[in-house]
Order: structure tokens, then sequence, then C-alpha cells
């Protein structure tokens, strides 16, 4: 299996795993919190198809790639794609993110430039900033991430279950657009993650990412779901417009945080039609 090494703990290496397939301009997808790269096969299937080049990979503490006890923030999470990057020696590369990964996508562009990226694809969006703040009145209470930490404190298997309900808002979409199988699936991703790592990575969603969404200077496509409940479309994807330059937004009336798995036609038909032009 393909693994980078990206550091090292008490001497055993830092490895990331990652999966590269099929040929083209490649695509490079950043999960989100808490699942891993096996979260983007209904975008996947549809990219190779169009024949892009796809690859993935589990950020640290999640999926198959190693568990340490510490770098679990905003610049080592962008130092490790550019790890990635380097390795790979991606030029013309699409930036992918869904959830927390379009931080990633932002900071990496932020802080490495774009001259190895082509265009980038944000689904699900962190940005612009999540807490709220005096010069950011739109964002969500800190008290909300306490208690997220303290949930996961107490059962993070319980607070995963709760997460997964939010996540694909059952109520509504199940069982036509989120099945029990699938439900499970990503309830199973979230609990072989590290709990140190899904306790520490909170801490990242309160990053401020608007500095690296003005500097930000690919064509950029936003979708995200007007009925998210993790991220609420009003205090997240509907601001970009006026942080990042070369913008397209893209709102799913209705949609729920994990478009890329209950409406993939939306998601991946966006994607497609923005990576041709």
């Amino acid at each position: 299996m393909p693994y980078v090494t990206v550091g090292t703990e008490n001497g055993a290496d830092i490895d990331i795993y990652y999966e590269d397939h099929g040929s083209g301009q490649p695509v490079l997808l950043i999960h989100g919190y808490p699942l891993n790269g096996r979260s983007w096969e209904r975008q996947e299937r549809a990219l190779l198809t169009a024949g892009r080049r796809v690859i993935t990979y589990d950020r640290r503490g999640f999926g198959q790639s190693a568990k340490p006890a510490a770098g679990y923030d905003c610049d080592t999470f962008a130092a490790d794609l550019s790890v990635l990057v380097e390795h790979l020696d991606l030029t013309d590369v699409v930036l992918g993110g869904f959830s927390m990964g379009t931080g990633e996508v932002a900071r990496y562009l932020g802080r490495y430039g774009s001259a190895r990226v082509a265009k980038a694809v944000l689904a699900g969006v962190i940005l612009p900033f999540l807490l709220k703040t005096a010069d950011n009145p739109e964002g969500v209470d800190g008290r909300v991430f306490e208690g997220i930490r303290a949930a996961i404190v107490k059962d993070r298997y319980a607070y995963f279950g709760d997460l997964m309900d939010d996540f694909y808002n059952i109520d509504t979409f199940s069982p036509d657009r989120i099945g029990d199988r699938a439900w499970e699936a990503s309830f199973a991703m979230a609990a072989a993650a590290s709990p140190i790592a899904t306790y520490a990575c909170v801490d990242t969603w309160l990053t401020d990412f608007r500095d690296d969404l003005r500097r930000i200077d690919v064509p950029t496509l936003a979708v995200h779901g007007t009925a998210d409940r993790i991220l609420p479309y009003e205090s997240t994807a509907k601001r970009l417009p006026g942080l990042v330059r070369n913008l397209r937004l893209v709102a799913v009336e209705g949609g729920p945080h994990n478009i890329c798995w209950t409406h993939p036609d939306e998601v991946n038909t966006a994607m497609l039609e923005f990576l041709a032009n």
C-alpha cells in the first residue's frame, strides 16, 4: 500500500496513506471530519469516468494513516498535504476538500501558493471563520465547541452517532438518500479514527481562514447544502463571494452537510462542469 512519510514521533515514522488511480489531470481529494479518503467514492467514480486522475488520502489520525499524539493543527495538515503533492510531483492539480478538508485547501493555497494548483473545489465548507467574535458576528458561539469537546470526552461513540444523524439530516433523507448501511459505514470510519485526533481536531474548526481565502488566485468552486446542520450555509459558504476571487458558488437547495453522498448528481455535475471549463 502506498504511504508517504511526513514526520516522526519517538523514532517512528508518521506515514500518510494515499490512493492514486487513473490518468489525466490530477484531482486530489481531502476528506472531512471524522471520515477518511474512502468517503469520496461517489466523486471518485465520476471523476475517473470523466478521464481524471484521482488521488485520495487519509489525514493523519484517520483511516490507514499514522495516528500520532500531535500535529492536529491546520499548519501541520497543510504541510502534510504539501509533502504529498511534492512526493507525487503533481502539477496542474485540482485540490478538492470536503468540510474540514476545505480548511486544508485554503491553508495550503494561503501558505504554499498555487504554482502546482490549477483549480480548487470546496464542498460543505468550514470557511471562512466559524467562531463568533467581535469582528465575525456571523460565526458560531464558542460554547457550542466547548459542548462538542465535552461530548467527545464523555462518550465519543455516542457523539459520532448524533453527528452522523445531522451529517445526513437522517429525519429528511433516510432511507432514500442515505441508507442504514451507508450511515453505519460512516460511523465505522469515525469510530476507527484516533481518539486523540477526534478530540484535538475540534480546535482547528476555530481557525480564521479569511487571510488564506484572500490569497487564493485560482478558479474556485464552492458547493454547499442550504439545510446544512453542521456548518450552516449562512455562516459559511454564503459569505465566500466577498472573500474569494473568481468563485462560483452552488447552493444545493435543502441539502445536508454531506451532500457528496446524498446529492452526488448535483455535486458531480457542478464539479465536472467546473473542471471542463
